[in-house]
């Protein structure tokens, strides 16, 4: 028996990476999925992988006509939901001083406002008791230079956890957050070099990048009720990165 058995969730960017493995692992555990990218080719190539219980949705997370889409999707197929990954996300380096208009719209329109309506839009199909999660990022807890606008993005999550949770407290709908360290992504391999991989690699105790794997175990813990008395918190998983 899986820990999801009959479970719907949903997952935002959720075509590579960690929010892939994620969906994977869920859908292991009994659950339906439905995952969104903004490429049809990457969003076909996921479903593909997944190869059960999965529907996916193209969209842009920070598009609020398509996250209406989305759930019109989830709606129309499976009618409720009882779990809400908002996983999409992303960011780019930019030091003090360079910072641009442009770079910071993008980011905190993804990564907060798109976060805000993915869970707000998502409320009227919740079944009671459900599980919402989202991805922080241990940026916001470090002093990463360069990196201020991606971790200020990230930062309002751990706020809007604590205030939500009182909010749909009557409903018994958990928020968390989850919020990993440096992972080896495909992602990952875009942004940096391999000078700047080992650079982030010696602030993790182990000093080895995370796996995927390693992020959707927690995911599923969250998501699930083995986490029934967690919330309002920030899971950090990032290998004890931020801890020293």
């Amino acid at each position: 028996m899986g820990k999801l058995d009959g479970k719907v969730a949903v997952i935002t960017g959720g075509t590579s990476g960690m929010a892939l493995a994620g969906a994977k692992l869920f859908v292991d555990e009994g659950a339906h999925v439905f995952i969104t990218g903004r490429r049809q080719e990457a969003l076909d190539e996921a479903v593909k992988q997944i190869g059960r219980n999965v529907t996916g949705v193209q969209g842009d997370a920070a598009d609020l006509d398509d996250l209406d889409r989305l759930y019109d999707t989830v709606k129309r197929e499976k009618g409720t939901l009882d779990v809400l990954w908002a996983s999409a996300g992303g960011g780019e380096p930019a030091p003090l001083g360079e910072i641009t208009e442009a770079q910071f719209d993008t980011w905190f329109g993804l990564n907060a406002r798109g976060t805000l309506f993915t869970v707000q839009k998502a409320l009227p199909l919740f079944n009671d008791g459900g599980s919402i999660l989202m991805t922080g990022s241990n940026a916001s807890l470090g002093a990463f230079p360069g990196w201020s606008v991606y971790a200020g993005s990230k930062a309002v999550q751990q706020a809007w956890a604590r205030v939500w949770l009182n909010e749909l407290k009557d409903r018994r709908i958990r928020v968390n957050v989850l919020t990993p360290g440096q992972v080896a992504t495909a992602k990952q391999e875009e942004l940096f070099d391999e000078a700047t991989k080992r650079q982030f690699e010696s602030l993790i105790p182990r000093g080895q990048m995370g796996r995927p794997d390693e992020i959707a175990t927690v995911a599923l813990f969250l998501a699930s009720d083995d986490s029934s008395y967690v919330n309002g918190m920030e899971l950090v998983v990032d290998g004890g990165t931020t801890a020293l």
